[in-house]
């Protein structure tokens, strides 16, 4: 039962408003009467617009599928449905041609292209993991993944696969900072001195193919740090002839670490299942830790006991004696929710309050012991505050974030536009209006996407009654897919977000398949995208090797003026047409789908895990969230809509698949079996996202899921 206390007429939970009171506004110069009374006039103001939008997307929503109906079977006709998306407000007027404004960001956004993590913040050593996967030691990158064959099982080192291992390392040093002759695999030494670096091969002096590549050198314990610089990343080649790596290596090189995680998204969405005030708490107390720097996490690992805490920045001393100081973490971004969700953490008028209100409010609050610091790990070290924003649909819904930031700002006294918005382009109403949706936050913009999961599941929902969508392959190989990528990257550089913020692509899902990843997400920077999302601080360090591989500035150079995919094959779905999806197929989706709802939905609602690796129909480990589950569960509410599959298909699939999932899991001992009952709420969760996801907004999945873990919540006492 939460409990609650009055605050200027709001009724805020006792564990929300002791938090906010005792823990996050001493320090910040804002007491609680300002926090409070301000945000009892922002609810007042903003809540009923809020909810107006969330009827404007219904009532969009609507009108499509009735235009869809009336069509019934005719041929598809994108400029009958251009037109009607034009007179009904869903496309609005392209602005005139502009360029953002964005004050004051950090070079790891603005500058410097590079991986990005993405980390439920209500997991303090995930947490910490991310925040400090800004190096990364590529010697155990490739010795403990896949990328050289499968990994050695535990215990001493493999000489044959730290061999492997260092030759690779080397092909790479070969590759990225060149000798003006020989290879690296060949060195007999280096040194580091007023003239800059040298290597020794065969008894001869030899020089960088680049000599400014060279930054200077640092010293931590017996190991000698050799700082190198490329594409604007830097390498380290850690030097340490004691070491039994560097014991190995003519010249002593017992490791080549990386800067890999330039930035990270800790994230209060889609990774995290925190459905009430105590949950919600419990995701701005580790926030607040990373913004005061001192959160730290206990734990055993192969029997010792660990803390881990923030990493110290790191210092190089140049060749001429001066210093450097390179930071130790990555720029941690905090992802707030959407507009849909409201929580009972605080509650107005005996109602609950937007869920994204309150965390515009105590995440930037939060961040304000960043903003003060004097000493000590600072994340933005120009004075911002980095928000992504998700699941906005078009320009109003981002105009209206605008605002809600506006406001945060004025009630904490931070100078205008201090908060900076990142801009998830994952709902079909603003990648087809996406000029004008940042257009709307030009003066606060600082990132864009594309993620193609909920992208995916959106585009299902949205075109829902048109028929039957032709599965997961299809859509991957879809015209509207490519539209979609093409267009974020040359829109977001039309609109001056090269030099100033970030276009990202979206996550590697495999986290144990890293091989597969080196070999295709180089894709990525190739399209001119100068961030992508990796699921691990191993898959970081990987995927960092890319961006010395492609020029991501040049790219972009190439890429900038070329025109821009027009909106035919955007707005064109990827439908079963007139060809019929053969019957195994429907069949092997089927399972596929409801075992992915299942393997999911059992952590999210029985434990609380909002994102983890979970076993697929194959037993292939795959990193899912929200964002998966949601195109599961309406590609199967699409199918039952349209006939391919029959209700009693899908309750049969899903009870078969329950008992996969059992077995998949029996290993955990917090696990609750959905079998023999099928009566529980994950079960129940896992039904209500198909058998109700035609009419659940926009397709997502947080009604259902907040709803069903409340309830296993409650049975537990």
């Amino acid at each position: 039962m939460t409990r609650y206390t009055q605050r200027h007429g709001l009724d805020v939970a006792d564990i929300l408003a002791d938090f906010v009171e005792s823990s996050v506004l001493p320090g910040t110069g804002v007491d609680p009467d300002r926090f409070w009374s301000g945000y009892a006039e922002l609810l007042a103001d903003l809540a009923p617009e809020n909810r107006t939008l969330l009827d404007r997307r219904a009532e969009l929503q609507g009108r499509i599928d009735a235009w869809h109906k009336a069509r019934g079977n005719q041929p598809w006709d994108t400029a009958a449905y251009r037109a009607f998306l034009t007179e009904i407000g869903y496309l609005v007027p392209e602005p005139a041609p502009f360029a953002i404004d964005n004050g004051r960001i950090d070079p790891e956004i603005a500058l410097v292209a590079g991986p990005q993590l993405v980390v439920p913040v209500s997991n303090a050593r995930f947490a910490l993991n991310a925040a400090n996967a800004r190096w990364g030691s590529l010697y155990d990158a490739l010795y403990g993944s896949d990328v050289l064959g499968p990994p050695p099982a535990a215990g001493d080192i493999d000489p044959p696969r730290r061999d492997a291992v260092v030759a690779r390392a080397a092909r790479f040093l070969d590759d990225t900072f060149p000798l003006t002759s020989g290879s690296h695999a060949e060195v007999s030494g280096y040194l580091a001195d007023a003239d800059g670096l040298k290597a020794t091969i065969e008894w001869s002096e030899v020089a960088l193919r680049d000599p400014s590549a060279f930054v200077g050198r640092r010293v931590e314990g017996p190991d000698t740090g050799l700082v190198l610089r490329h594409n604007g990343l830097h390498v380290e080649l850690v030097i340490n002839p004691g070491h039994p790596i560097g014991a190995a290596s003519p010249s002593g090189l017992r490791d080549v670490i990386v800067e890999a995680a330039l930035t990270a998204i800790q994230d209060c969405e889609d990774s995290v299942a925190a459905v009430d005030a105590a949950d919600k708490v419990g995701v701005y107390a580790n926030w607040l830790g990373l913004m005061k720097g001192d959160l730290t996490d206990t734990f055993d690992k192969g029997g010792k006991q660990l803390t881990r805490r923030l990493a110290g920045d790191r210092t190089v001393t140049r060749p001429d004696g001066t210093t450097v100081a390179l930071p130790g973490r990555a720029l941690l971004l905090v992802r707030n929710v959407g507009h849909l969700m409201t929580t009972d953490a605080v509650r107005m008028n005996g109602q609950d309050t937007p869920e994204g209100l309150l965390d515009a409010m105590v995440t930037t609050a939060c961040a304000i012991h960043d903003l003060n610091k004097t000493d000590g790990p600072r994340n933005s070290r120009v004075g911002s505050i980095y928000v992504v924003k998700p699941k906005m649909h078009g320009p109003d819904e981002a105009a209206f974030a605008d605002r809600i930031f506006t406001r945060v700002e004025r009630i904490l006294g931070l100078p205008a536009d201090t908060v900076k918005l990142g801009l998830m382009d994952e709902e079909r109403r603003t990648s087809a209006n996406l000029a004008a949706t940042i257009h709307a936050i030009r003066n606060r913009v600082f990132f864009i996407n594309t993620g193609f999961l909920d992208r995916t599941g959106d585009e299902i929902h949205t075109s829902m009654q048109a028929g039957a969508f032709a599965g997961r392959e299809a859509t991957r190989r879809s015209g509207w897919l490519k539209a979609y990528e093409d267009r974020n990257v040359l829109i977001g550089l039309a609109c001056g977000l090269r030099g100033r913020a970030q276009i990202g692509k979206g996550m590697w899902a495999k986290p144990d398949a890293l091989a597969e990843m080196l070999q295709a997400k180089i894709a990525h920077p190739q399209s001119g995208a100068n961030t992508a999302w990796v699921p691990s601080p191993t898959a970081a360090t990987l995927h960092a090797l890319h961006y010395h591989m492609v020029d991501v500035a040049a790219r972009q150079d190439q890429l900038e003026g070329q025109p821009v995919p027009g909106l035919d094959d955007l707005l064109t779905p990827a439908m079963v047409g007139d060809t019929p999806l053969p019957q195994d197929q429907i069949l092997r989706e089927l399972d596929n789908s409801a075992q992915g709802i299942l393997g999911y939905v059992v952590r999210w609602v029985d434990q609380g895990v909002g994102c983890s690796k979970v076993p697929d129909i194959d037993d292939v480990p795959m990193m899912e969230d929200r964002a998966t589950c949601r195109i599961s569960a309406q590609l199967l509410a699409n199918w039952l809509e349209q006939g391919l599959v029959s209700r009693e298909q899908v309750e049969d699939a899903m009870r078969r698949m329950a008992l996969k999932v059992d077995a998949q899991n029996a290993g955990d001992p917090n696990y609750v079996p959905m079998a023999p009952g099928f009566d529980g709420p994950a079960f129940e969760a896992a039904r209500d996202l198909v058998l109700t996801g035609t009419t659940q907004p926009s397709g997502y999945t947080e009604p259902a899921l907040h709803a069903r873990r409340r309830q296993a919540k409650a049975l537990r006492g």
